[in-house]
């Protein structure tokens, strides 16, 4: 994530914080975007939950652009950044403030029963995951919480399509209504009922 949308998610977790609710991010990876919510979190004194399978997404597997053979365990052969993801929040010095959830997120969504202040989706990105998350957590986000929304790219040539369908989705829901847009980064704000 660039740096100017990583001030942009924590802009809105800092503002999605003053309503005392957890802050929620789907799409853990090693990190690097938990630290902002983590620190929004302990600054509003909220907890940051973080949901992720820490086998890597579509893109992340061999043979594919993202791939890091670093994070790959070599007992089982799969990707696993769950240690990697730990020891980033211990050098941040923000553990005390995270939540990690581990496992799918459609699974932890259907158990999961209370409102949140913030969901940033940032999962896979085909569109059974990012709609699957997308219909898991939006539902829990509480009246003038904020739906962000990572990798919108309106133009094809840009990037994959599944998080700009999402996005079209929740604003043709009547549900939410869009507060910002940093390059691929959208913030939505819950303003009605649905999703």
């Amino acid at each position: 994530m660039p740096v100017h949308e990583g001030l942009a998610l924590y802009a809105a977790a800092v503002e999605a914080g003053t309503l005392g609710l957890p802050l929620l991010e789907v799409g853990t990876y090693c990190g690097r975007s938990t630290i902002l919510l983590a620190d929004a979190a302990r600054a509003a004194g909220v907890s940051a939950l973080t949901v992720d399978h820490h086998r890597g997404s579509e893109e992340q597997q061999p043979g594919w652009e993202y791939h890091d053979p670093s994070v790959v365990d070599a007992e089982v052969g799969l990707m696993d950044t769950l240690p990697t993801f730990r020891r980033t929040l211990r050098r941040a010095g923000l553990e005390p403030h995270v939540v990690a959830l581990v496992g799918r997120s459609p699974q932890i969504a259907a158990v999961w029963g209370g409102p949140l202040g913030l969901v940033f989706i940032d999962g896979g990105h085909t569109d059974e995951h990012a709609h699957g998350d997308y219909e898991g957590w939006a539902p829990h986000l509480a009246e003038g919480g904020l739906l962000v929304i990572h990798d919108v790219f309106p133009d094809p040539a840009d990037g994959g399509q599944a998080p700009y369908r999402v996005y079209r989705r929740a604003l043709a829901s009547g549900a939410f209504s869009e507060v910002s847009e940093t390059d691929s980064l959208r913030v939505l704000r819950r303003t009605g009922t649905g999703s």
